[in-house]
């Protein structure tokens, strides 16, 4: 049975005043352990490692803006809070809020104001519903708002699509349970420009660029409205609109493409001071951080300096291989100085820190035309996929527990709770209003006709050689042979 949708709400005891002391609110934790057993120190420093410096003596600490009870973190060896109360501030405006944060968080001044989690779009979204008609215009331009709502449509989406799979309605599915945050802060950290190559699970950037309800329906259900034309698995997503580079099933193959168009975006700077700065930015998880085209492009990348980011998702396990079993040393980042590159290691379940590492990493990367990793440390909620099941391998205790306690929903959904944005009713609006959207862009691609024959032998060369005209053929014929309609 697929795991059931975690709650973001049902663990709240009382709505949060947001005039209630911070102190008697936040528990600051000082490790973290998201999955095995190694502890690594928690930061509310933001640095970036770059090569030359000194790397952190031990284990490298992990960088966070927000804890799990939706407070910013205090500075680093502070014992008290720099303030007694949380400001409120206006209902829904952004510049009152970040304001708000750096009066109260001064350490972190230097991640929240240039945070475009904090700005107004120029145009409202046009996947943002307003919430209340007198706050059309700013709703529907408010970023913050669209990084929280959209963590919640991944999340439903996943749910819905993996029951689906389960009823024999598609192939095949991938859950992001448990790492939204890493998706909607990374993505709206990158500028359109910039070229993402995903590894399988980060459909959430996609989806954050534009992608549509319906266009991730079509895909996985490969009708004749799939930007793919049914050739490739369910998830397998890809967009030349959106720069997002078409998912291949091969593990790490997409890294080694990444330091390739990230030479290109040089050589461009190089030859037209005038054009737009863009890098790339390629996904993967620590399991094929030990395949060798890792190695191999961590190698190319700094050697010929290309603008990139090396971003590992660190979710515990490579399906079944936990991390204990996957590498001796201290995860991945650590990997980054003997490479001869910058790199940072952050909490892969605050948007707000992810956001900031991916800003000041791409600001790096296009300053020095040198490549950045990043290390999220995160927890897969769900099974690895509808291939697997996860409780042959993992205690079902360690999953309930990061339902419960690290979600990174549930942070946010508290976070906006204790400054007046949402409440209990308003979450369980957005997952209603989701819910329909996902089950109508469903219902529809469903009923679509798969796509026409002649596509499987189109795309490939300009001109149709002739050894597909001949398989073609004989496709043809072997269909009519057997009384076998396909259009």
């Amino acid at each position: 049975m697929p795991r059931p949708m975690p709650k973001t709400f049902n663990r709240l005891k009382k709505p949060i005043n947001a005039e209630e002391d911070v102190a008697s609110l936040q528990h600051v934790p000082s490790h973290l352990s998201y999955a095995g057993s190694k502890r690594m120190p928690i930061t509310s420093e933001m640095r970036l490692v770059k090569p030359g410096e000194d790397a952190p003596s031990g284990i490298w600490p992990v960088f966070r803006m927000m804890d799990e009870s939706g407070n910013f973190r205090k500075p680093d060896n502070s014992h008290h809070t720099n303030v007694s109360k949380i400001i409120p501030p206006k209902h829904h405006d952004l510049l009152q809020l970040q304001s708000a944060l750096a009066i109260q968080y001064p350490h972190f001044k230097h991640s929240l104001m240039p945070s475009r989690l904090f700005q107004l779009s120029k145009n409202p979204y046009s996947d943002m519903p307003s919430l209340k008609k007198e706050e059309e215009d700013s709703d529907a331009k408010n970023t913050l708002l669209r990084a929280h709502r959209q963590m919640h449509r991944l999340r439903t989406m996943d749910t819905i699509l993996h029951n689906a799979q389960r009823q024999g309605r598609i192939s095949f599915y991938m859950t992001h349970y448990g790492e939204e945050a890493i998706h909607m802060g990374s993505a709206s950290a990158l500028s359109p420009q910039d070229v993402i190559f995903a590894q399988y699970r980060e459909a959430g950037l996609l989806m954050w660029r534009g992608f549509t309800l319906e266009q991730f329906c079509n895909q996985c259900f490969s009708n004749d409205y799939d930007l793919g034309k049914g050739r490739q698995m369910p998830i397998h997503y890809g967009s030349r609109a959106l720069n997002y580079q078409t998912v291949s099933s091969p593990l790490g193959t997409q890294i080694t493409q990444a330091v390739g168009a990230a030479y290109k975006f040089k050589l461009d700077a190089m030859n037209n001071k005038e054009k737009q700065a863009a890098i790339s930015i390629v996904y993967f998880g620590e399991g094929a951080a030990s395949t060798v085209d890792f190695h191999s492009a961590c190698n190319f990348a700094a050697t010929l300096g290309t603008p990139m980011i090396f971003f590992c998702r660190n979710n515990g396990y490579a399906i079944s291989t936990p991390v204990e079993d996957q590498y001796a040393g201290d995860g991945i980042v650590s990997r980054a100085p003997g490479y001869g590159m910058a790199g940072i290691r952050v909490d892969g379940n605050d948007v707000f820190a992810v956001h900031a590492a991916v800003a000041e990493a791409r600001k790096l990367a296009i300053e020095t035309s040198m490549p950045v990793m990043i290390e999220a440390m995160t927890y897969r909620q769900g099974h690895h996929s509808t291939s697997d099941d996860s409780s042959r391998y993992r205690d079902v205790d360690e999953v309930q527990a990061a339902q419960d306690v690290t979600d990174p929903i549930l942070r946010m959904d508290k976070f906006l709770c204790h400054y007046g944005w949402m409440d209990e009713d308003a979450v369980a609006s957005i997952g209603k209003e989701e819910r329909a959207a996902v089950l109508r862009a469903m219902e529809a691609a469903e009923i679509r006709p798969k796509p026409k024959l002649d596509t499987m032998f189109t795309d490939v060369y300009q001109e149709k050689p002739p050894h597909l005209i001949r398989q073609e053929r004989e496709l043809r014929q072997y269909l009519k042979r057997h009384n076998i309609t396909f259009h």
